[in-house]
């Protein structure tokens, strides 16, 4: 059995305060590495929260890896686990993308995915869906509102996707989910891993928005909470089947 123990960082993010963000993912990955897990999964936006742009403007997103990119990968070697980071990122044609980050635990940038669906204003919609090589597994990225039709979960598994993960800033309320990522689940066969986020922004409000695992349209692992807090859970990548009968939840 291949086994793996996956943490989501189920986060409350301060909007526009990009240190304490920062500060808050640090100690997340830290509090998560002491379980020995495999992987580590931000939500969208991590570093950001989601409705940044009226407070900070968008001068402040750089080309990746950044300053802190760069000092954060030097963590996760240390820790030798892979992550999945929600940050926005400039290209070098001055676009914006909200974008998902891949490290491996060698600290290397061995991927990213540019999220499609523009709900926000700054940023342009990604170009590419190719699941990231893990070496054992191709993992796919939906993030968010990439999952709200099925073409592009359908495009990762037709590259060859095993798992699909769901970097997600997505509360219940107008224009919540309602069952995006079940049908998602359906549509391609493949698992969903959903790290979403607490707090409120501007004009979406997450207290209850749910991190989740699902599989076959059914959801086997579900969470929300008032604060931020680790999730973390066992998962068979042989037989593609969860291991864990619940959340292990403590707060960071």
């Amino acid at each position: 059995m291949r086994k793996i123990k996956v943490a989501l960082l189920h986060l409350l993010p301060i909007t526009g305060d990009v240190a304490y963000n920062q500060g808050l993912i640090e100690k997340g990955v830290k509090k998560a590495a002491e379980k020995k897990v495999d992987w580590i999964i931000t939500p969208e936006l991590a570093v950001s929260g989601l409705q940044f742009e009226h407070i900070i403007g968008t001068q402040w997103i750089n080309e990746q890896p950044d300053e802190w990119l760069t000092q954060f990968m030097k963590i996760v070697k240390t820790l030798k686990i892979t992550v999945f980071l929600g940050n926005a990122e400039r290209s070098k044609d001055q676009n914006f993308y909200n974008s998902v980050f891949v490290i491996n635990p060698e600290g290397k940038l061995i991927g990213r995915q540019r999220k499609f669906a523009r709900v926000d204003h700054w940023s342009t919609s990604g170009s590419t869906l190719n699941p990231i090589d893990l070496g054992n597994i191709q993992v796919g990225i939906l993030i968010c509102a990439d999952a709200y039709k099925k073409t592009i979960a359908d495009t990762l598994k037709d590259n060859g996707a095993d798992i699909i993960i769901a970097p997600s800033s997505w509360g219940p309320g107008l224009h919540g989910p309602e069952g995006e990522w079940e049908q998602r689940s359906i549509d391609t066969g493949l698992p969903l891993f959903v790290c979403n986020r607490t707090g409120e922004d501007k004009s979406v409000s997450f207290w209850e928005a749910e991190s989740s695992v699902i599989k076959n349209g059914r959801r086997l692992l579900t969470h929300y909470s008032k604060q931020s807090s680790l999730l973390t859970f066992e998962w068979d990548l042989e037989n593609m089947e969860l291991l864990s009968t619940h959340f292990k939840i403590e707060k960071i």
